[in-house]
């Protein structure tokens, strides 16, 4: 069997620091000893529920927020061991709202939200903080050292250079939000705190910034502030559980590493249900204690810890032993990134391993995956290390990225790739009280390669388990209704598309033997069927028409499964398999933001591409997002450029068919990966 292929967690990183008023700190690295994570008492502390973000003003057309991210030291790890120095969200008026996950955005549909989001990783004396996480300069990054000229690219270095320590960039996407382009967090948008001792010759933002900020005062009039950036989200779409993160070209990884994310709650419209017919709170709005509520957000995490309570991320590709600057030898390889990380310690609401009290009632489970690289595969069992798991009470999956599925689907076990949620209903009423059950994971301890790979499931003892929940009595009466009796609000599917776009998941292996993955990268498939891997900064070759509807087909060059997340658009799952033509499973049919794509197989998505501008797609394993697996997309009006990739509308059919896409995607698969290909495509419909 292969087991966590070798990329479990080996290095020692970060910093402790000490708080200080307002949740300001100064930075003070103290490199430590791993903590094993057997050595970390599980299920002793309460399951937190994220709070409510303070608002600042309710005008008459909007909701207003000023958000920032700072750096503090929170109880991460039971009470036993030390705090950790994290940085988290929380309003700027308000210091003691600072948590990791940051507090909740309320939001309600057809009422916009707009945040300004401050880039305040700074000290008391307004001095830059460094990254808590080791940064790796040689990738193509925000790089705000190389200038003006130089950001938004790899640095070039003489020799193998240590770890960035300048000023962090940061800029904020609203995950699964479908919202203008300036309002989405694009990667080259970034800004670095307006802090003081900014190093001659740093750039202050990144190459799209002041761009998207232009867009934004024309369109609100409001200008963006050192340091910050304002955005409006429409919330014009269905209800749903959003969530926000950093997007920094090339830091995604560290930073959400670090904890600076939160859940976007989006309720209300014709795509919600009435009060009262799914589980919720019994005592108006959530904080802190989970106690009388029944919606529960869980936001599920993997986290490696030093001895002195620090984040442990690895410090370079070889085994990291102790001594800083040591890095692997001068090769094609970045001496810092990874292909991906399997940290040892599960984290759920910013806790490690906690407890749940739950009532003879119904839950209604919000689940986020939020790991680096981890596909999760949850049940709920009655033994926390019995392998395979037996599921001793089902999920009632009512919803997915976007909103509510067709129809309620019973599931024993649920499968989450990184950056999905999942909206579910778990029955507790006819287990006895002072049952002990668990919340367990048998996603694998390493690159997952999809359904009915030879892979162990993840460490019993350790990521195996997620969260203890122990059943007590009811104190009222449940008048939610039975999920299996609930009746969904519909949605209309999207109607013909008028064109399919053949796209390449890519990996690029090192020139040196035994170095491994040098990168992933997205990029096209040709016509002769063979990938055509592409970097970030390649010419664009998704130009989607403004409201039209197409079918992206994802080709699968390499042997994992990757979650693929497109910003701005929703999408139906049309279909996978060698071929792409097997339907989806009920549990697919819903609306999706994040789509795993399985090796070796066709993923085919339908959207439609309503807002104009420049958006990004990407692989949502964080390590690959970093190092290549993204890609620029630009939606252009009616009328406008020709699609960069060779594509042929509907109107231009070459009479290429269905059997034929079929016949393409075949042969595709068989090819393999081959470079030096010249000429990227995309078919007609038929």
């Amino acid at each position: 069997m292969v087991s966590r292929r070798g990329l479990l967690i080996a290095g020692a990183a970060g910093g402790a620091v000490a708080l200080t008023p307002a949740g300001w700190a100064v930075a003070g690295p103290r490199p430590a000893p791993p903590l094993d994570p057997r050595d970390i008492p599980k299920y002793v502390t309460p399951l937190p529920l994220p709070r409510a973000m303070p608002r600042d003003l309710g005008g008459p057309d909007a909701d207003e927020y000023a958000v920032a991210v700072r750096q503090f030291r929170q109880q991460v790890l039971p009470r036993s061991l030390p705090p950790t120095t994290v940085w988290g969200f929380g309003s700027a008026a308000h210091p003691g709202s600072f948590r990791y996950p940051g507090p909740t955005i309320e939001a309600r549909a057809g009422r916009p939200v707009r945040v300004t989001w401050l880039n305040q990783l700074l000290d008391r004396r307004g001095r830059h903080l460094p990254h808590l996480l080791p940064v790796d300069p040689t990738l193509h990054w925000a790089n705000p050292a190389g200038g003006d000229e130089g950001r938004d690219h790899a640095g070039h270095f003489r020799r193998t250079p240590g770890p960035y320590l300048g000023p962090v960039p940061l800029v904020v996407h609203l995950h699964g939000g479908h919202n203008r382009q300036e309002s989405d967090g694009h990667p080259e948008a970034w800004y670095l705190p307006n802090c003081r001792d900014l190093p001659a010759g740093y750039a202050r933002y990144g190459s799209s910034y002041r761009e998207f900020g232009d867009r934004y005062a024309d369109y609100r009039g409001t200008r963006w502030s050192p340091g910050a950036a304002t955005v409006e989200y429409a919330n014009d779409q269905r209800a749903t559980a959003l969530w926000y993160h950093d997007h920094a070209l090339g830091l995604t990884r560290l930073t959400m590493y670090a904890g600076p994310i939160g859940l976007y709650l989006l309720r209300g419209g014709a795509a919600d249900l009435p009060p009262g017919v799914l589980p919720g709170a019994a005592t108006g709005p959530a904080g802190g204690s989970a106690r009388g509520h029944h919606e529960i957000p869980l936001v599920i995490q993997d986290r490696s810890f030093t001895a002195d309570g620090s984040l442990r991320y690895p410090a370079s590709r070889a085994e990291f032993d102790g001594r800083p600057g040591r890095y692997v030898p001068e090769t094609d390889v970045s001496p810092i990134w990874h292909p991906a990380v399997f940290a040892d310690t599960i984290v759920v609401n910013g806790r490690t391993w906690p407890v749940l009290e739950v009532e003879r009632r119904r839950y209604r489970f919000r689940l986020l995956n939020g790991c680096n690289s981890r596909f999760l595969l949850l049940s709920v069992a009655a033994h926390p290390t019995a392998r395979p798991a037996r599921p001793a009470v089902p999920f009632w999956q009512l919803g997915s990225d976007g909103g509510f599925l067709p129809a309620p689907v019973r599931l024993g076990k649920l499968p989450l790739g990184g950056g999905s949620r999942v909206d579910a209903v778990v029955d507790f009423s006819d287990v006895p009280a002072g049952t002990e059950l668990y919340l367990v994971n048998e996603g694998p301890d390493g690159l997952s390669g999809g359904p009915g790979a030879d892979l162990e499931p993840a460490d019993p003892h350790t990521t195996g388990q997620v969260l203890k929940l122990v059943v007590t009595e009811a104190s009222g009466p449940d008048r939610s209704v039975p999920p299996d009796q609930l009746d969904l609000p519909s949605s209309r599917p999207l109607g013909p598309a008028e064109r399919v776009r053949r796209l390449s998941l890519n990996e690029t292996m090192s020139t040196s033997p035994g170095a491994g993955p040098v990168a992933a990268l997205l990029g096209t498939v040709d016509r002769a069927g063979r990938a055509v891997p592409l970097r970030w900064n390649a010419p664009v070759t998704e130009t989607p028409r403004l409201h039209g509807t197409e079918v992206w087909e994802f080709h699968n060059f390499t042997p994992f499964a990757h979650p693929i997340h497109l910003h701005q658009v929703q999408f139906e799952l049309a279909g996978r398999g060698p071929t792409g033509q097997q339907p989806p499973s009920p549990a697919e049919r819903g609306w999706l933001d994040t789509v795993a794509v399985l090796p070796g197989e066709v993923t085919r998505i339908k959207a439609r591409f309503d807002l104009p501008g420049r958006f990004a797609w990407h692989c949502h394993l964080l390590e690959h997002e970093d190092n290549e697996m993204m890609r620029p997309y630009d939606v252009v009006p009616s009328g406008g450029a020709a699609t960069g990739d060779g594509g042929i509308s509907a109107e231009g059919s070459s009479g290429l068919g269905l059997a034929g896409m079929a016949a393409l995607g075949a042969a595709a698969l068989g090819a393999g990966m081959l470079h030096g290909a010249r000429d990227p495509g995309s078919t007609s419909v038929g």
